[in-house]
């Protein structure tokens, strides 16, 4: 009786609550049978516990994240919801609607474990700089009165840049020239005046059965169009002569035709000339008298240098004299090397601000190459550099707030995001719309502070069909705002109005890349930013453009993050309804984590995605290997912390054997990329770059040797099973 009496104690002894718990159960708890009284208390102790904590463990179970190692945020985040929901004051239906409809935490490690980001310590930069605009009018050159009007009331151009000042009376002339000046500094009209000019002054006027008067050369089929455009506006009032455009992408048939009725102008591509010189007999060169090279350096890339040759050889053969005009915004060895080859007594004209002290004289500085590395690079001059760095974990998160931050919370911002492989392109784009964008309208669109058409994707990368290529590029021309996430086929010499911000997410192999990229904002005189995103090991990489007289400045991933406090979609469960007030390190730390789940969620839906998020990595690490020597020690594959960086692509752990071959992708197919027959012979560090960026530029034709190729290279690894 004792011990039945101390189990009575025992019960009688529990806290009231427990009644209203056991009230709902259908039986009571029974008495256990006789046994020792130290033995019968500690299972009833035990017994006690599990039923006064039967709430607070459910939910432990349910919050609890599958990994042990979980951040500081989310366990804040879990105690405060804890705390919140006390037996003694239960909340009400509203209050757990609110907290149902929040995204639920369960990143881990997206704060810790990160290497620490040094301090950016450079010396004093003096920036060289180009005054972009002079006093001086088109009106004070010996233009025809239609040139000069249709320059002004069309293309809405009153007074000369600096580089037009220079060349324009140079090529008037009929000398040779060698032109470097900054990106968008009117290079295209600067050039483009005195070949109207001359064309429309001949003799005996054109007729355009007479075949192609000028050849110009262009890198990429964008730039074609532009270039193509530019033209066809400074020969309105020459109607009789007749510009026209061949690149890769478009239908042979309808070239040929075009060829055949008679192109004055003839605007081309590198590779898709070649084809015409080899495959079109209707094509001649007897009458040119111009040759143009637009981006030269960027032309030379890849092996275009024999698809110049090719073309050179043809025009030598039917023309006697021309006259021969380089461009580039940068000057490297291959430009200087075709200079020789092309070019007949040159001018040299670089345009560079005036108190710049250069050590060497002009003509030094552009022949040489030795010179190249030690110059500095032409910067517009109200373009505002920045710089940050940020872990790798972060990465995707700091993207996604700083589009959020320009893009929909102030106005009038367009923006352009530099990646290096398409597929990186491809991925983002997907990732960014369905995450940014996806739920944007459905989830409480009164709270919005701007509609949501301030937030538009583009992408534009050299696997896209011609088609879209071209729709794509209108898109962003005609839209105020929107984002363009696209591969360096948008670096060079696009002219793309109102852009106010250029995002380099993957660095540049170059200076020069860097200083064309940057160059598609701040155009003509305009404001214009640019921002670097850095991880800690590359963040020498800003003393190297330093030593290009390439100034930036600092901007902190603290400052970027906080513009989620801005967007209650990514609000953490501690804070409730409570509105954000200021800065709180914490809050923003904790939507950050919301947004990185938001973002594993998406890749993680389905297998389809996981395998299209492994294959952008595959791509990143891949161009991450074709750094040039001179970066090695910035930008080395063993420096990558592999499950890091797999976070920034939404993977929650580090992906097994990259190295096999990938499953093609759940969206739309694209076609094959073609080919070179040339790069075959090319060491495997240039062979892998080839295979990168062969498809911004490629003619659109694909050989049938390459094929062969392909099929001997697949067949290798089988023979090898089969000997072992």
């Amino acid at each position: 009786m004792e011990a039945d009496e101390g189990l009575i104690l025992n019960v009688s002894s529990l806290p009231s609550p427990y009644f209203h718990h056991s009230a709902g159960h259908k039986k009571f708890p029974k008495t256990l049978p006789n046994k020792d009284k130290w033995q019968t208390k500690v299972p009833k102790r035990k017994l006690q516990q599990a039923d006064e904590g039967t709430p607070f463990k459910r939910k432990r179970k349910l919050s609890a994240s599958p990994n042990k190692k979980c951040t500081k945020e989310a366990n804040i985040c879990m105690k405060g919801n804890l705390s919140s929901k006390s037996p003694k004051k239960p909340s009400t239906d509203r209050q757990n609607e609110s907290l149902s409809s929040r995204p639920f935490i369960k990143t881990s490690c997206l704060f810790k474990n990160n290497p620490e980001i040094p301090e950016i310590h450079r010396g004093g930069v003096k920036q060289v700089q180009e005054k972009v605009f002079t006093s001086e009018s088109f009106s004070q050159l010996d233009l025809h009165p239609h040139l000069v009007s249709t320059i002004t009331t069309v293309l809405k151009m009153s007074s000369m840049t600096s580089v037009q000042k220079e060349t324009i009376p140079v090529l008037l002339k009929g000398k040779d020239a060698l032109v470097r000046s900054q990106t968008g500094s009117g290079k295209t009209l600067a050039y483009g005046i005195p070949l109207v000019q001359s064309l429309q002054g001949t003799k005996s006027k054109i007729k355009r059965s007479d075949g192609p008067y000028a050849l110009i050369l262009v890198p990429t089929r964008e730039l074609a169009l532009q270039s193509f455009d530019t033209v066809q506006k400074l020969l309105k009032p020459f109607t009789w002569i007749v510009p026209g455009v061949l690149m890769g992408g478009e239908k042979r048939k309808s070239e040929k035709a075009r060829l055949r009725k008679g192109i004055n102008i003839l605007i081309s591509t590198p590779g898709r000339l070649v084809d015409h010189i080899k495959s079109t007999k209707c094509i001649h060169f007897s009458r040119i008298q111009w040759l143009i090279m637009d981006e030269a350096d960027r032309i030379l890339d890849m092996g275009f240098e024999k698809d110049v040759t090719v073309i050179l050889n043809a025009l030598n053969t039917e023309s006697e004299r021309r006259q021969n005009v380089l461009l580039s915004a940068t000057l490297t060895e291959g430009v200087t090397r075709l200079a020789d080859i092309s070019l007949h007594e040159p001018v040299s004209i670089t345009v560079v601000d005036e108190t710049w002290d250069r050590n060497t004289p002009k003509q030094e500085s552009i022949c040489s190459p030795a010179g190249v590395e030690e110059d500095g690079f032409a910067i517009p001059e109200k373009l505002q550099q920045h710089v940050v760095v940020v872990p790798s974990k972060l990465r995707l998160v700091t993207l996604g707030a700083f589009i959020l931050g320009k893009c929909k919370f102030e106005k009038h911002h367009k923006m352009i995001i530099f990646f290096s492989s398409c597929e990186q392109v491809e991925f983002h784009y997907q990732l960014l719309l369905k995450v940014l964008l996806g739920g944007q309208e459905a989830k409480e669109p009164e709270r919005l502070p701007h509609p949501s058409s301030h937030v538009k994707f583009l992408r534009l990368h050299g696997n896209m069909e011609q088609e879209e290529r071209t729709e794509v590029f209108q898109k962003f021309l005609q839209c105020k705002t929107g984002t363009l996430l696209c591969t360096d086929v948008a670096a060079r010499g696009l002219d793309l109005p109102r852009v106010t911000w250029i995002v380099q997410y993957n660095a540049p192999a170059s200076p020069a890349e860097y200083v064309h990229r940057i160059g598609r904002t701040a155009r003509i005189g305009c404001h214009g930013n640019s921002l670097l995103v850095l991880t800690p090991s590359e963040a020498e990489y800003v003393n190297s453009l330093a030593s290009h007289k390439i100034n930036v400045c600092e901007m902190k991933m603290e400052d970027i993050l906080s513009s989620l406090l801005k967007d209650d979609r990514f609000k953490g469960r501690q804070w409730g309804n409570k509105k954000s007030h200021g800065t709180n390190p914490q809050e923003v730390r904790e939507r950050a984590t919301v947004l990185q789940t938001e973002f594993e969620n998406y890749v993680h839906s389905s297998e389809g995605t996981v395998r299209w998020a492994k294959k952008a990595l595959q791509s990143f690490l891949r161009s991450y290997t074709t750094y040039p020597k001179t970066l090695k020690h910035i930008f080395h594959i063993k420096s990558l912390h592999l499950g890091h960086v797999a976070k920034s692509f939404g993977l929650r752990d580090a992906p097994q054997n990259l190295s096999a071959s990938m499953a093609a992708s759940p969206g739309k197919k694209t076609k094959p990329k073609p080919k070179r027959p040339d790069l075959r012979r090319k060491t495997p560090g240039k062979r892998r770059l080839a295979e990168i960026l062969r498809s911004e530029y490629s003619s659109g034709i694909d050989s049938g040797i390459s094929r062969v190729k392909r099929r001997k290279r697949h067949g290798k690894p089988d023979n090898q099973k089969m000997q072992s």
